[in-house]
């Protein structure tokens, strides 16, 4: 299907969940700021990153992911997206 589609962010995101799975970092981070580069209004990549950044330690990256992506949700009216990426950049911040 990637093949087929390969920017379709869909099937990016699921592969970059499935790159995580594998403990291949590198890849799912790569695939992630692929997505909301090309489609900032891909709210559920900014979730998911910023988790990836704040296991490896890029605490400074994850809380400006965290930000985009609050500002990103509040924009498209997600109530449920920007309170779940409000609660992890409290629980990094504060």
């Amino acid at each position: 299907m990637l093949a087929q589609s390969p920017a379709d962010n869909f099937l990016q995101h699921a592969l970059a969940l499935e790159y995580i799975k594998l403990g291949n970092d590198e890849e799912a981070r790569s695939l992630f700021e692929e997505i909301l580069n090309r489609d900032p209004a891909y709210i559920g990549s900014y979730y998911h990153l910023a988790k990836l950044l704040e296991r490896i330690d890029a605490t400074d990256e994850a809380i400006n992911v965290y930000e985009k992506g609050m500002e990103a949700a509040k924009k498209a009216g997600d109530d449920h997206a920007f309170s779940e990426l409000r609660s992890a950049y409290e629980e990094l911040t504060f």
